[in-house]
């Protein structure tokens, strides 16, 4: 299972610009019902960019997504098998509903923004910021999803509750549902396939395209490590203070991919933490043995910055948590792997590498 991106997103101009480590810190304590809700819960934000350039440089950037420049023109009827086995004909694409911030983020740039009539609670971005929301929480209302009449309407095998995604169908509309994104090799595929849903496969190879040559040329931006310098190590902690939620990253977090692009290593995935997500332990962390710590921003406001970070047992004897060493990155991007995949990167390998380019 895949976790959670947020439980709050972070709205337009809660984003971080990558300017090296933040500093940060929080208290402890999760109860196993509060980790058991945090693990069913689903979504991904939208995100930040404008467009990384070819050279991977970074410039300020507002919280928006970046249309393709050729207008899509759709080719409809289009037959697509969903992702939960059934085959979904799309007829039009007038009133579209994305019931993810990723996949809204999708649309918009494939070009299509103007016909999305409902956005999901996680798509933050600017373009979809005065669109009506149609979930509660991390909950799809398929009334409010309904009456706004839609032709066709995205999900993902996240998307729930399993009730409103059946009652959405049953009113006969067309309901897509696409695989999530787990890692980089996914971006593409995910494009591809809600462009063939909407009918613009030339508008998603276009934009898959795009996405890869800028998420190359980022990477080529990544310090080669001195002779005899290691790695550095990155713990990924989940962290949502006011719901006592504070986890690390495990093999499945989803975070694995971004951090090894990044030259780094996944310190929870290389001490052995194979699920998604565990709860923080002195243990845990100590086997980690973090050189930095990676957290989205919403959460490290939650503990209380890195004050408070540090705070939690285990964190402050770390080497990230004696460096005070700490990457933070909007949680309405972080895991989106989609068309501004490239800009996560770019401010993860800004923030975990000094400007000398040497690791410390």
């Amino acid at each position: 299972m895949r976790f959670s991106q947020d439980f709050a997103p972070s709205g337009p101009g809660a984003r971080r610009p990558g300017r090296g480590p933040v500093r940060t810190s929080g208290p402890l304590g999760a109860p196993t019902a509060v980790l058991a809700l945090a693990l069913v819960l689903t979504g991904c934000g939208g995100s930040t960019d404008t467009g990384t350039p070819a050279d991977g440089s970074r410039s300020a950037a507002a919280d928006r997504v970046e249309p393709l420049a050729t207008a899509p023109k759709p080719q409809l009827p289009a037959t697509v098998k969903s992702a939960d086995g059934a085959e979904v004909t799309v007829a039009s694409t007038d009133r579209i509903v994305p019931l993810t911030g990723s996949l809204s983020e999708i649309v918009f740039t494939l070009g299509l923004g103007k016909q999305v009539v409902a956005r999901d609670i996680t798509a933050t971005f600017e373009q979809a910021a005065k669109l009506p929301v149609v979930t509660r929480a991390h909950d799809v209302s398929a009334e409010s999803v309904l009456s706004l009449k839609p032709t066709v309407v995205l999900a993902d095998t996240t998307t729930g509750p399993a009730e409103a995604i059946g009652q959405i169908r049953d009113a006969g509309i067309p309901l897509v549902v696409v695989e999530p994104a787990k890692e980089l090799v996914d971006v593409g595929r995910r494009i591809e396939t809600v462009a063939a849903a909407l009918g613009v496969p030339d508008s998603g190879n276009e934009l898959e395209s795009r996405t890869q040559s800028r998420i190359d040329a980022v990477q080529k931006s990544v310090p080669t490590p001195a002779d005899g310098q290691k790695k550095p190590r990155v713990a990924f902690l989940y962290l949502r203070g006011s719901a006592s939620v504070y986890l690390l990253g495990g093999r499945e977090s989803g975070a694995s991919s971004l951090l090894e692009a990044a030259g780094a290593v996944d310190a929870g995935k290389a001490s052995g933490l194979k699920k998604d997500f565990t709860a923080i332990t002195s243990e845990a962390l100590a086997k980690a043995a973090p050189d930095a710590i990676l957290v989205m921003s919403k959460g490290l406001e939650s503990v209380g910055g890195v004050d408070g970070l540090v705070k939690i047992p285990g964190v402050a004897e770390t080497p990230a948590g004696m460096d005070r060493r700490i990457v933070s990155i909007d949680d309405g991007v972080l895991l989106n792997y989609g068309p501004r995949t490239d800009r996560v990167l770019s401010e993860l390998i800004a923030q975990l590498y000094p400007q000398d380019g040497a690791d410390k």
